[in-house]
């Protein structure tokens, strides 16, 4: 009731101060398949999905979901090797790489770009959340090379295909190429597979294989989320994560290497 007695009804809180940031999310990249008793290589881990946002609208004090996606396990000896895992900020995520198949395996493993095939088999699929712009490209297929967020993989045999090749991006003040492909193995040699770079989303390279010795695939590289935000504001992340946030230009830019599906991100 105002002075007058008049009744009046209570005023709404006022809705919650909100900023503009540009982000960028990388998944988790594919392992790459093994190495067969037989003769051919293992194909390549896909590379970790690939998106970038700019310019969007958070509300200041509110807590945020952060989740670095971990690359996959290349597969050892006669194994395929594993789907790389999602990386989240937001309501956003970028989907893990599909894994590349061991000799004899099958088709490649769908995911954020898809993962090589084994010989005689089709490479994965890629942009597997469905997003466009399109998170990665299809893996290649006979012992093909992983997709990369740039272009697929290429077919190989008896050489190994060829990777995807991944995305340059500045948000985090220099130009770094995010979300490779994995090389597919040769069968002409037998090694195993070097793994994909970790917190770029690259794809582990499929085993060489050329005596049925059973090499193994090499790891996925794990993904990345970098947050880029005016310098007037602090980020507070729960104790989970790892991160290194720098300043310069009027901005923070905030690159997290790591954090679970229970961490955080608020600003203020």
């Amino acid at each position: 009731m105002n002075i007058l007695g008049i009744l009046t009804q209570p005023s709404a809180p006022p809705p919650p101060a909100t900023f503009t940031l540009d982000y960028l999310i990388v998944a988790g990249a594919g392992g790459g398949g093994g190495g067969g008793a037989s003769y051919n290589g293992g194909g390549g881990g896909g590379a970790g999905g690939f998106r970038y946002f700019t310019t969007q609208t958070l509300s200041l004090s509110t807590a945020y979901s952060l989740v670095v996606g971990a690359g996959g396990a290349g597969g050892i000896g006669i194994n395929n090797g594993a789907q790389g895992s999602t990386s989240t900020f937001s309501t956003n995520s970028s989907s893990g790489g599909g894994s590349g198949r061991h000799e004899g395996g099958g088709a490649g493993g769908a995911g954020g770009s898809g993962g090589g095939a084994s010989s005689g088999a089709s490479g994965g699929t890629g942009n597997q959340g469905g997003y466009s712009p399109s998170e990665g490209n299809n893996g290649g297929s006979i012992n093909g090379g992983g997709g990369g967020a740039g272009s697929a993989g290429t077919s190989g045999n008896p050489g190994g295909g060829g990777a995807g090749s991944g995305t340059a991006n500045s948000i985090s003040g220099s130009s770094v190429t995010y979300s490779v492909g994995g090389n597919g193995g040769s069968s002409n040699t037998t090694s195993n597979g070097a793994a994909g770079t970790a917190n770029r989303g690259n794809g582990g390279a499929g085993a060489n294989n050329s005596s049925g010795g059973g090499a193994n695939g090499g790891n996925g590289g794990s993904g990345i989320v970098i947050l880029k935000y005016a310098d007037t504001l602090t980020a507070t992340f729960s104790g989970g994560v790892t991160q290194s946030t720098s300043t310069g230009g009027g901005f923070k830019t905030s690159s997290v290497t790591a954090a679970g599906v229970s961490d955080t991100v608020s600003f203020a």
